[in-house]
């Protein structure tokens, strides 16, 4: 009995074993391939086709074969656009692939236009694919034409705003910067500075401020009509606005008041002497000496707007003047100015403003110790609140509170 237990043991063992080997060598058998990273492009297709049958490998066409290959590939961009509208995506991009296989045909310029096209409608379609694909002609393409002696310009260009249309700034870049050195090369400033122009729009497009910068610097050195300055000189502000870099901020802004100035543009002026006081404050913040220049910005910022009776700007360098002089302690400062700051809103008709204005002037009094002067503004801000329809909380409890200590 114990004899045909271990027999059992043994062949249930052995039976598991062989088991466990078939499976193992099956799974080896039957292991798949690895899948190719990607399908291979549709426009490098070498499939004779219909509309080429006759010169399929000849590398040129003469005038009438083109002619009538571009008639015949515009009517397959017409095709692919009904598809598209109909909802057939994937039939639209096959038939603009197939159009853009034989664009070749034409000559590299009419290629690269029909690819920045296409490139376009693949992107606000999201095609990631058809994008890809794009991208990379695009690439074959430049390659090709950094061989030439001496490359096309208008070819350059193409190639530039065709990879703005499919997203590909850093390449957009390259080939606009093989446009700067051949227009340099010429002396043809005009070029120049429309292709600096250009290259600094992608950048700021693509948040690449400190190139914009110095593409921005580059175009002003150049420009010498007032409009391309002062659109240069705001592109500036603005990067250096955004890169937080005040000082440089305020140089560009100085040489802009310029530009106003002799236009008489007093709107204008007042609010860069604003924006130029508002650099200064923040760079007080390291560097105390910075006080002063701020004080003189928004000061002249508030007298330009109140000369020509432009009392909401007056009002915005007011109440910048009011919270500076809080700021440095300046009590006695501070309530002169809220007083002029209370004329200046009600001559702009701003209610809103007043309330506010007379809220502050409440609590700069309350900072003095001044209660009863602070209690009689904070009721004339409450009064004004409660016409206007407007939260009463804050204005209350200070009158609550002032009322509860005297």
């Amino acid at each position: 009995m114990l004899n045909i237990q271990r027999f059992s043991i043994t062949f249930a063992t052995a039976i598991t074993i062989c088991l466990l080997s078939t499976s193992l060598t099956l799974a080896k058998e039957k292991k798949p391939k690895p899948p190719k990273e990607f399908p291979p492009s549709p426009l490098e297709i070498t499939v004779p086709d219909p509309l080429l049958p006759a010169y399929r490998n000849q590398q040129s066409l003469n005038s009438e074969e083109k002619r009538s290959l571009e008639a015949a590939l515009d009517q397959l961009n017409r095709e692919a656009i009904a598809q598209l509208q109909a909802g057939d995506t994937q039939g639209a991009f096959a038939t603009w692939n197939r159009e853009l296989r034989l664009r070749r045909y034409l000559g590299t310029l009419n290629e690269i236009q029909a690819l920045q096209r296409v490139g376009g409608i693949a992107y606000t379609r999201n095609n990631r694919l058809q994008i890809r694909y794009i991208t990379e002609r695009l690439q074959a393409i430049q390659k090709q034409v950094q061989l030439e002696q001496r490359p096309d310009l208008r070819v350059l260009q193409a190639l530039g705003e065709a990879y703005r249309q499919v997203r590909s700034p850093s390449l957009a870049i390259e080939a606009y910067n093989q446009v700067l050195i051949i227009v340099r090369e010429n002396s043809d400033v005009a070029a120049e500075i429309d292709t600096l122009k250009i290259i600094g729009n992608i950048q700021l497009d693509w948040f690449d401020y400190p190139a914009a910068a110095t593409t921005y610097e580059q175009l002003l050195s150049l420009v010498t009509q007032d409009n391309d300055i002062e659109q240069s000189l705001k592109d500036l502000v603005y990067i250096y606005d955004r890169t937080k870099q005040p000082q440089k901020a305020i140089e560009a802004r100085k040489k802009l008041s310029l530009v106003y100035r002799q236009r008489n543009d007093i709107a204008q002026l007042s609010a860069l002497k604003l924006a130029i006081g508002s650099d200064y404050e923040t760079l007080a913040k390291e560097n105390s000496n910075f006080v002063d220049e701020a004080f003189k910005n928004y000061q002249e910022a508030y007298t330009m707007a109140w000369e020509f009776q432009q009392y909401v700007p007056a009002a915005e360098a007011l109440q910048k003047l009011v919270s500076l002089y809080v700021a440095e302690n300046q009590t006695e400062d501070a309530l002169q100015t809220s007083q002029i700051l209370l004329q200046a809103e009600e001559r702009a008709a701003n209610f809103y403003g007043m309330m506010n204005a007379y809220e502050q002037i409440g609590k700069i009094h309350l900072q003095r110790q001044e209660n009863q002067l602070a209690l009689a503004a904070f009721q004339k801000g409450l009064e004004l609140a409660q016409q206007l329809g407007s939260e009463t909380k804050d204005l209350l409890e200070q009158i609550q509170k002032i009322s509860g200590t005297t």
